[in-house]
């Protein structure tokens, strides 16, 4: 009878102990894979030194290029030279100018070459001479077709019949150099300037300048950038 209450013991099943090993296999296979390993570096060598130099020269000569363009047909950099302008423009200020635009206003500052000065008779004829031979900076007071006069006593420009309202100008306009008879008309291609500090600027007024030809203007004036204190744009 006690023999038969007897309950034998229980025994793992074999199926369990097989799947727990086959679990185990995939995480051990997986540790015995081999990294993919690195490529190596190539060594740098004296040939790819040469390429960098010549990639850095011709960036560089690509670069001057750029910039001989820019300031030969775009822009260039002017120095004031004298106190005729004051007081806009003070000596040795530096001047960025525009050589794009070949229209323009009255008012502008532009920067001139000199070599040539036409002056004109009381008949109206042009004479033309040897002018100063250097670039010079002036304020555009009138242009081809605009009638010019100055009341010299009182010391205001009229152009068209209109006074000029000149806040820039450091005084009136008192001197008359001899170089034009008022009033005048301003004949076909050219220009008559003026300096903003008129009791001493040598300018259309002057018959070392006289009439400017529109083929003899550089450009116009569009930034002060030196010194920095100063820099800005310029009217």
């Amino acid at each position: 009878m006690n023999e038969e209450l007897n309950t034998p013991e229980t025994e793992v099943p074999a199926e369990i102990s097989a799947h727990e090993s086959a679990a185990d296999e995939p995480a051990a296979a997986a540790s015995d894979e081999k990294q993919p390993e690195k490529p190596e570096k190539e060594p740098y060598t004296a040939a790819d030194l040469l390429d960098d130099v010549l990639d850095l020269i011709e960036t560089v000569i690509c670069s001057i290029f750029v910039v001989l363009l820019l300031f030969t047909f775009v822009f260039c950099i002017a120095a004031v030279d004298g106190p005729s302008m004051e007081p806009t423009l003070l000596n040795e200020q530096r001047l960025v100018v525009s050589r794009l635009q070949r229209t323009y206003e009255n008012g502008d500052i532009l920067i001139i070459d000199c070599p040539e000065t036409t002056v004109m008779m009381q008949d109206g004829s042009l004479i033309h001479g040897t002018g100063l031979g250097k670039r010079i900076v002036k304020r555009l007071i009138a242009q081809e077709g605009q009638v010019v006069n100055i009341d010299f006593a009182n010391g205001i420009v009229y152009v068209d019949g209109q006074a000029l309202d000149e806040p820039y100008t450091s005084a009136p306009t008192f001197n008359d150099n001899g170089a034009l008879m008022y009033p005048f008309t301003v004949p076909e291609g050219y220009y008559f300037v003026l300096g903003d500090n008129r009791p001493i600027s040598m300018d259309s007024r002057d018959p070392g300048v006289g009439l400017v030809h529109e083929e003899s203007v550089v450009g116009k004036v569009v930034l002060r950038i030196l010194p920095v204190s100063e820099f800005g744009k310029v009217e």
